[in-house]
Formats: C-alpha cells, sequence, structure tokens
C-alpha cells in the first residue's frame, strides 16, 4: 500500500476551506439575529450557503491536489491563485449580502456594487478556467502513477465537478436559478461538487480494506459512473425546465443511478471495517475471510 498523499503541502489551501467554514458560523449566527425577510442581512442564508460549500471545496481540492501530479511551481500557481479567487469569493458573498445586495445580479445598486458584481462575474470565470486545467492534470499518466486507485475515482470526480461549473454559467447567463415555471439549476450545480468528496473517500476505502484489487476497481468504476449518471438525469430534466421532484423517468433515474452510489460506497465500508487490509509483514493472510 502506498504512501498517503492526502493533503501535502496544502496548509494555506486547508485554512481558506477553513475561512470559509467559519465565515458560514457567522453568517448562520447572522440569519438567527436577522431572520431571511428584512434588510440588511436579508441574504445571509445565501452566504451560509455559498461560504460552507466553497469551504469544503477548498478542502478538498487541498486533499486531492498532491495526486495531481502537478510541478511544484504549476502547484504554487494553481494554490495562490484558487486561494486569492476564493477570498475574493468570500468577501463579495459575505459583505455584499450582509448589505442586502446580490453580489451577482445588482439592480439598482451603487457604483461600488457594481464593481463588485462585475468582480464576482470575473472571478467566477477564473474559478472554472484554473479547475478545468486542474482537472486536465489528473488525466495524465503521471498522476495515475502517483495512486491509481484513488486518480480513478478523482477523473470522475473532476467529470462531475466541470458540469457543476457548466450549471453555473447557465445559472449566470440565465440570470438567475431558474429555468421556466419549476427548473431549478441550483440542484444540477451543487451536486456535482461534492463527488470530489464522495468519490475519493471511496476509493480509500477501497485501499483500506482487503479486498482484490479487481473488486475494488469496480467498486470505483461503479460508484463514478453512476454518480455521472444520476447528475446527467438531474441536469436533463433541469434543461426540460420541469421539477426533479416529479414521479417520473428521469428523476427516477437520478435516484436509481445515486441510489448505485450509496450502495457502492457502503459496500467499500463494510470491507474496510470488517477486513481491513492487514499492514504488517508475516502477519495472519487477510484473505482468509468467511
Amino acid at each position: 500500500m502506498r504512501k498517503s498523499l492526502w493533503f501535502q503541502g496544502e496548509k494555506a489551501l486547508v485554512w481558506t476551506g477553513v475561512l470559509g467554514l467559519l465565515l458560514a458560523l457567522l453568517c448562520g449566527a447572522g440569519v438567527l439575529l436577522y431572520g431571511t425577510e428584512d434588510t440588511p442581512g436579508a441574504g445571509l442564508a445565501k452566504a451560509f450557503s455559498f461560504n460552507a460549500a466553497l469551504g469544503v471545496f477548498m478542502l478538498s481540492t487541498a486533499a486531492i491536489a498532491p495526486m495531481s501530479g502537478m510541478g511544484s511551481k504549476g502547484r504554487a500557481f494553481f494554490r495562490w491563485s484558487y486561494i486569492v479567487l476564493a477570498l475574493y469569493s468570500y468577501f463579495a458573498e459575505t459583505v455584499q449580502h450582509a448589505r442586502g445586495v446580490n453580489p451577482r445580479f445588482v439592480e439598482d445598486g451603487s457604483a461600488f456594487d457594481n464593481v463588485v458584481a462585475m468582480g464576482f462575474a470575473l472571478v467566477a470565470l477564473l474559478l472554472v478556467v484554473y479547475y478545468l486545467v486542474f482537472a486536465i492534470m489528473f488525466f495524465r499518466r503521471r498522476s495515475y502513477e502517483l495512486q491509481p486507485a484513488v486518480v480513478v475515482s478523482i477523473r470522475y470526480a473532476m467529470i462531475a465537478v466541470l458540469l457543476s461549473f457548466a450549471g453555473g454559467i447557465m445559472i449566470s447567463v440565465n440570470q438567475g436559478r431558474f429555468l421556466g415555471a419549476e427548473g431549478n439549476l441550483i440542484w444540477f450545480h451543487g451536486l456535482g461538487f461534492h463527488a470530489v468528496q464522495a468519490l475519493p473517500f471511496l476509493a480509500w476505502l477501497t485501499l483500506r480494506s482487503s479486498m482484490p484489487g479487481a473488486a475494488g476497481r469496480s467498486l470505483i468504476h461503479i460508484s463514478g459512473i453512476s454518480f455521472i449518471g444520476g447528475l446527467a438525469a438531474i441536469g436533463w430534466q433541469t434543461l426540460l425546465e420541469k421539477s426533479i421532484w416529479e414521479w417520473t423517468a428521469l428523476p427516477l433515474a437520478a435516484v436509481a443511478f445515486f441510489l448505485v452510489a450509496i450502495a457502492a460506497g457502503a459496500r467499500a465500508l463494510m470491507e474496510a471495517v470488517k477486513y481491513p487490509r492487514v499492514r504488517q509483514t508475516g502477519s495472519a493472510d487477510a484473505s482468509n475471510r468467511n
């Protein structure tokens, strides 16, 4: 079993993620104080969810960055660029929502509000572009050789993340999350980012268990394909301007796909708990399982 690379050299990214979680707690306290109806403070619930989501995303990125195969200079450029972009995003979401202003879509705002909104649009674009380059790194052989099983899971996660970024671009172009009467892009936009937590974690579990390598790889592929399939079904339903909560073919297909992914994760967890990989040489053969 290879040496773990998780989080190595990414302390700054980690602390940036932690900052997002702390800001989310602060915004949550603001929601309790101001509620969600009156301004200022009306948008703090949105700032809470954004800061929490970006904070977790930064932590997840910090976890997998050492397996990207990027050189030290490339990683440093990506790291500090993404930190600056994240800090601006925290600022725009927190400050503007605390003032009762939508940081993305300003209506009758001041010059300051319009400048922040224009800056946020540029930052959002750069977040996508930089992450696209980051994602491509995991499809190189250099990355695969560092941690094969985990990198395969990250490849699936990167596809899901890029789909979610596409959903975010659609929200910006559409000037809002709603399509038609019932379509809501926020589900498609938000769910894909969780692949970068769920899929590499499943791969880590397979490495922690004594299951045969072929079985572990199968679980990784099943979970990755199922997650992307569920996300695609949600996206298709949304593009049809329909609610994902309908009892129709696409939402039911999404549920089925995600249940398969969850089942794969449950299997990996059970194997890791019941039959952990034996590390010591000369220990009892872990393959003698009943």
